[in-house]
């Protein structure tokens, strides 16, 4: 007996038929990593990648070449979008000569920044507030579609100029977050460029302009993104870490500085003593010898000593002398004399 056969159905979708078939991955969000990237803007992503780690693990240490780069980059950055996209004393300017102005805008702007301390601490805060919201417009892209581009503009303007002034309030703590975040920033910015051709940020100029809603980001874009307050968090313990052993040093040092200190003063202290010493040595003849020994250790020749010298000295003057000098007065109770033996020749001055 011949079995029945089913009828043949025809359909567009076959999908219920095939329950058991895992969904097609989406060809839009398949990670394809540049094969052959431009040669100049890999190498620009390359040098960015090191000012980023420079920024991110030493911007408080490496204070003042942070502020000169932080003011060099961003002025002429600034500069070069002026010149590039505008009309110039309505002269459309080439690429080459509108870097060439940013470049020199930019080297000034970078010694203002170095130099004076308040300046660079102010644009370390606009960039932290800047880091800040345009990391808080692409988190909020499922959640929240801004009506007008003023919306993002005024909010990137308020924390901007909040962080400016937390930062000139409190320079340390402010510095080490801002150069932590921005540098990290700037490393996920790089990683986006090679890998996924600068998505992240074709999606922050939809947000700034309020575009309507674009498809949602691949899930390589949230992990990028989810790495950099991580890398943040990571620099700004890598520069606290710093900044302590930094201080355990200078601390260390200050204290070896007040120890060879201290000892230089007990090494002048001590030869002051020996001086005065010495010199109160030397004046024992103005007084009496009898001062120089103890009363147990003198002897009965310490108080004829002067009168026997006395003796001596008028023997060899004679009375002629005594007489033409009248008013020579010695003194019996000096001791400079006992300094003089006893047996001394008659033939002998001795003074």
């Amino acid at each position: 007996m011949e079995k029945a056969l089913l009828p043949l159905t025809v359909t567009g979708n076959p999908r219920p038929f095939n329950q058991q078939l895992p969904e097609p991955p989406d060809p839009r969000c398949a990670l394809e990593p540049q094969d052959n990237p431009e040669l100049a803007p890999a190498l620009v992503c390359a040098l960015c990648c090191c000012f980023g780690i420079i920024y991110c693990c030493f911007g408080y240490r490496c204070f003042k070449a942070v502020m000169f780069l932080s003011g060099l980059l961003s002025g002429a950055l600034v500069i070069f979008l002026l010149c590039h996209k505008e009309q110039v004393l309505e002269t459309q300017l080439s690429l080459e000569v509108s870097a060439g102005i940013a470049l020199g805008i930019g080297l000034l702007c970078g010694l203002v920044t170095m130099l004076v301390r308040s300046v660079g601490l102010f644009l370390t805060g606009l960039l932290l507030g800047l880091t800040l919201g345009t990391g808080a417009l692409l988190a909020t892209e499922p959640i929240y579609q801004p009506p007008s581009a003023w919306v993002p503009a005024g909010g990137l303007v308020g924390l901007a100029l909040l962080g400016a002034l937390l930062t000139l309030r409190w320079p340390r703590h402010f510095t080490i977050l801002g150069t932590a975040l921005l540098g990290a920033a700037v490393l996920v910015a790089c990683a986006d460029y090679f890998l996924e051709g600068l998505a992240l940020g074709n999606r922050l100029g939809q947000r700034l302009q309020a575009l309507p809603a674009s498809p949602p980001l691949c899930w390589y874009s949230w992990v990028l993104l989810g790495t950099w307050p991580a890398l943040g968090a990571l620099g700004a313990l890598a520069q606290w870490k710093l900044m302590s052993e930094e201080r355990g040093g200078h601390a260390n040092a200050v204290v070896l500085s007040h120890q060879r200190r201290h000892l230089q003063l007990l090494r002048i202290h001590s030869q002051e003593a020996k001086w005065h010493r010495t010199a109160s040595g030397v004046g024992m003849c103005e007084g009496s010898y009898r001062h120089q020994l103890p009363p147990s250790a003198r002897s009965p020749a310490d108080s004829l000593a002067p009168s026997y010298l006395q003796s001596l000295r008028d023997r060899q003057l004679g009375p002629s002398t005594l007489a033409t000098a009248p008013n020579t007065i010695l003194d019996l109770d000096s001791d400079c004399g006992s300094t003089v033996p006893l047996a001394t020749p008659p033939g002998s001055t001795q003074t």
